[in-house]
C-alpha cells in the first residue's frame, strides 16, 4: 500500500486536480446559523448577502475518523495531514489532537498557509506518496514545499478579516482610516501589512510587484519547478487583469492558474479580494 495524504477544504485544490487518492476533510460555513460544509454541500456564491456568516474549523472527532479510515486505507503504511495554518485556524490543534488519538502513524504538517499555499504542499505530498516514498519521506515533501511558498493578498475592506480575528484590530483601523489597499503578506502563518496603496488599481500593482520578486528570484536560482496561482473572490475579471499582469513582469516561462477561493477562506476576505502564491 501507500502513505495516504489528508488536507481540508482550505486548501482550494477540488476533486479534479487532487483525485481520489487526497482524503478532504470540509471545514465549516455558518450561515445565518446553518452549517454548511465545504466541498460537501451546496453553498450558494451570494452566501454572505443571505444572513450573518462565521467559520469553524474541522473538529477533532471528524478528523479522527478520518484519519483512521486514512489509515486503514493505507494498510499501516501511514497518513501525513497537511493543514491550513495554524495561526488561521483552529484546524490545526484539532488535527494534532487527532493524530494522537489514532496513532503514530499519523504525522501532521502545518503549511503555515492557506489556499493553494496549502494546496502545492498537499499535491508534492501525494506525488511523494504515489512514487511510493515512506512515511518520513512523504512528511518531509510537504514540509518542505511549505516552506517555499509565497502567498500575498489585496483584500477591498478589511473588515472582513478584522472580524474573523485573521488580522489586528489596530491594522484594520488603519486600513480604513486612511482609505488604504494594502498588499498583505502571509508571513509565519499570520497576515501581516506589507505595501500599501491609494487605489485598487495601485493595490494590484504591487501585489504584482510582491509575487514578481519572488518568482524572479527563484527563476534566477535555476529553479524550474516554479508554479504560481491566483485566486479571487467573486472577481474573475480582476484575476484575469493580474495574470496578464504577471505575465508581463516575468520572462521565465510559468504556469500560472486562476482558482476561486473557497467559500471558509472567502467569508475571511470578502469580495473583491485578489491573491497570488507562488510555488518554487
Amino acid at each position: 500500500m501507500t502513505v495516504v495524504v489528508v488536507t481540508d477544504s482550505s486548501a482550494c485544490i477540488g476533486p479534479e486536480r487532487g483525485g481520489s487518492a487526497i482524503a478532504v476533510a470540509p471545514l465549516h460555513v455558518f450561515v445565518d446559523g446553518v452549517d454548511l460544509r465545504e466541498g460537501v454541500d451546496t453553498i450558494p456564491e451570494d452566501f454572505a448577502a443571505q444572513g450573518p456568516v462565521t467559520t469553524a474549523g474541522a473538529s477533532p472527532s471528524e478528523l479522527t475518523d478520518l484519519y483512521a479510515d486514512a489509515l486503514d486505507r493505507s494498510g499501516g503504511d501511514g497518513v501525513v495531514a497537511v493543514h491550513i495554518s495554524r495561526g488561521l485556524s483552529s484546524t490545526w490543534e484539532a488535527a494534532r489532537q487527532a493524530a494522537a488519538a489514532v496513532g503514530d502513524r499519523v504525522r501532521v504538517v502545518d503549511s503555515a498557509s492557506a489556499g493553494m499555499g496549502l494546496g502545492y504542499a498537499v499535491l508534492a505530498a501525494a506525488r511523494s506518496a504515489a512514487n511510493g516514498d515512506g512515511l518520513d519521506d512523504v512528511y518531509d515533501t510537504a514540509a518542505s514545499m511549505s516552506a517555499r511558498t509565497s502567498s500575498f493578498i489585496v483584500v477591498d475592506r478589511l473588515d472582513h478579516l478584522r472580524r474573523g480575528g485573521r488580522i489586528g484590530a489596530a491594522a484594520a483601523l488603519l486600513g480604513t482610516a486612511l482609505a488604504m489597499k494594502p498588499v498583505l503578506h502571509l508571513t509565519d502563518g499570520k497576515l501581516v501589512l506589507g505595501e500599501k496603496a491609494r487605489t485598487s488599481t495601485k493595490a494590484l500593482g504591487k501585489l504584482v510587484d510582491a509575487a514578481s520578486r519572488v518568482a524572479e528570484g527563484a527563476a534566477g536560482s535555476g529553479d524550474d519547478e516554479l508554479a504560481m496561482t491566483v485566486h479571487h473572490m467573486l472577481c474573475p475579471d480582476r484575476a484575469d487583469t493580474v495574470v496578464s499582469m504577471l505575465r508581463e513582469r516575468i520572462a521565465h516561462p510559468i504556469d500560472i492558474d486562476v482558482v476561486p477561493f473557497g467559500a471558509v477562506l472567502g467569508a475571511h476576505v470578502g469580495p473583491g479580494a485578489v491573491g497570488v502564491v507562488v510555488a518554487q
